[in-house]
């Protein structure tokens, strides 16, 4: 099978872990996905990975005005570590070796990130796994997966989310909400509509870096779009 992409950026959120279970983690669903990604580099991929918290945490929403604003996301920041932690795990359980790089040092945990550690590892055939987000508060996971994207030069963005594409409305509220197959970053700014945060939508057409919007429910949708299946929603 033909790749598309030499070398993605999957951004993976904290909830897609969990599955059904709501929080902490579906081992069953963790292992089909890391499957999935050792099937990418199989194909001669290079797979970065970011991973959301929001599994464990979720920053400012579950922090509810009862926990500062920075002192919420680094707590966030954290839970991304332990997602991380976790994927690095099990991918190695599945015969695919893989690196936790994370923002902030963490010792016994991972290596501190590094642009030039990360893609020597990538061109190894290992799978990188960024924790801890930017290392920074008030950046979400997406801002992350973009600003590690651009950083490794990866060739595109594959946006796993509970939703098959990007739509005009929430299709789960409004059944009239369209579907789209293609659309550029500045209609998604304009419409503002829910792909990933401006800050993170306006980095990925800063850096012109393509953002493939789909459905993690079957991870092997992950393989059909590295593989250039036209599935989901195209960003760019």
């Amino acid at each position: 099978m033909a790749i598309a992409y030499k070398r993605v950026l999957i951004k993976i959120s904290g909830e897609a872990l969990a599955a059904a279970k709501k929080t902490g983690y579906d081992f069953d669903f963790v292992s089909t996905v890391c499957e999935e990604v050792k099937r990418c580099v199989s194909l001669g991929a290079e797979v970065g990975i970011v991973v959301g918290g929001g599994n464990f945490w979720r920053g400012v929403k579950d922090g509810d005005g009862k926990i500062e604003r920075v002192s919420a996301d680094r707590m966030g920041m954290l839970a991304t570590a332990m997602n991380g932690m976790a994927l690095v795990d099990v991918l190695g359980q599945c015969g695919c070796e893989a690196k936790l790089l994370t923002a902030v040092d963490i010792q016994g945990v991972g290596e501190r990130y590094d642009t030039k550690k990360a893609i020597e590892y990538l061109q190894s055939g290992k799978v990188v796994v960024f924790g801890c987000g930017t290392g920074m508060p008030f950046f979400s996971t997406d801002t992350a997966a973009v600003l590690r994207a651009a950083e490794i030069h990866a060739d595109a963005i594959l946006l796993a989310k509970n939703i098959d594409g990007v739509y005009s409305d929430d299709p789960r509220k409004n059944p009239e909400a369209v579907k789209f197959d293609e659309i550029s970053y500045a209609e998604v700014l304009a419409r503002r509509l829910a792909v990933m945060d401006t800050t993170a939508t306006s980095l990925a057409m800063d850096n012109d870096i393509p953002v493939i919007v789909f459905a993690l429910a079957d991870p092997a949708n992950i393989v059909r779009v590295l593989s250039g299946e036209k599935l989901g929603t195209l960003v760019k």
